[in-house]
């Protein structure tokens, strides 16, 4: 990190909602003096409030960093209070959906912008962020970029802006999958004559664990898979369900990440 935290200079953020507030939290306890900091937001909350970090007021004229949080539905507001700074500094959206000519339009092809694609987890600091920058975007800027993504976990970058509708259908709404896959094996144990709270703490810890174990380990999911299975055992019987080619978890999670790519695609477009 910078000698003042995640960047040098002050920093600009436009909008503070869950994952602002996220990003804002990870820099103040990164380094970051609440002095440098401008928030915009029209509904601030108490928590922000608290932060002694300057919301709403005066920004700075040339900051290090614009940070763009809002909701799609407003990004066409936030991207026109963005243009003051337009040539002067590294723009960073993490808005969903809206593609870097969108900004290049309001903000030239000469402004260094760097869209990124962060997770829910982002929340815990436990997120993935993938992020990819114009032809403006050098190695420098995507390098701050990168310093300011980390409070929220892992950032990796992306060969091309066009692998982003990829991103969102697997990491980006990846969550939601996981989230609906506990609601079906806690609905499957107690199928099974489980208590429905006991199954569904069962479903949450095995999924949770799992992943913290394939996380830790330095053996591939193949192979941690293959460790659990005994032959003819109940693992076994099981995973024949699975990963059936044609009826099995290997096709609709193909399905699944495909459909919501195509509906990126799509909202990149309208």
């Amino acid at each position: 990190m910078a000698a003042n935290g995640p960047i040098d200079g002050e920093l600009v953020l436009l909008g503070c909602g869950k994952m602002g507030s996220a990003m804002l939290s990870g820099w103040l306890g990164g380094g970051l003096p609440a002095a440098s900091a401008f928030v915009v937001e029209p509904s601030p909350s108490d928590w922000l409030l608290s932060t002694l970090v300057s919301v709403n007021g005066a920004p700075p004229e040339a900051p290090a960093a614009v940070v763009i949080a809002v909701k799609p539905q407003v990004v066409s507001e936030a991207i026109e209070a963005a243009r003051q700074w337009a040539g002067r500094s590294i723009f960073v959206s993490v808005v969903a959906g809206t593609p870097i000519h969108a900004f290049e339009a309001a903000l030239g092809t000469d402004s260094p912008i760097i869209r990124c694609m962060p997770n829910t987890p982002a929340a815990i600091g436990r997120g993935i962020t993938a992020m990819a920058g114009n032809a403006a975007a050098g190695a420098a800027h995507l390098d701050a970029a990168a310093r300011l993504l980390e409070c929220l976990g892992q950032v990796v970058r992306l060969d091309s802006e066009t692998q982003m509708d990829a991103v969102t259908g697997l990491s980006g709404s990846g969550p939601a999958y996981l989230f609906h896959l506990i609601e079906c094996m806690a609905a499957a144990g107690e199928a099974q004559g489980l208590p429905a709270d006991l199954s569904a703490r069962l479903a949450l810890a095995t999924v949770a664990g799992a992943g913290a174990l394939a996380e830790g380990s330095e053996r591939t999911p193949a192979q941690l898979r293959a460790d659990v299975t005994s032959p003819n055992g109940t693992t076994q019987a099981g995973l024949e369900q699975l990963m059936d080619g044609e009826r099995g978890l290997a096709p609709l999670v193909r399905r699944t990440v495909a459909a919501a790519a195509e509906r990126s695609r799509e909202l990149g477009h309208e």
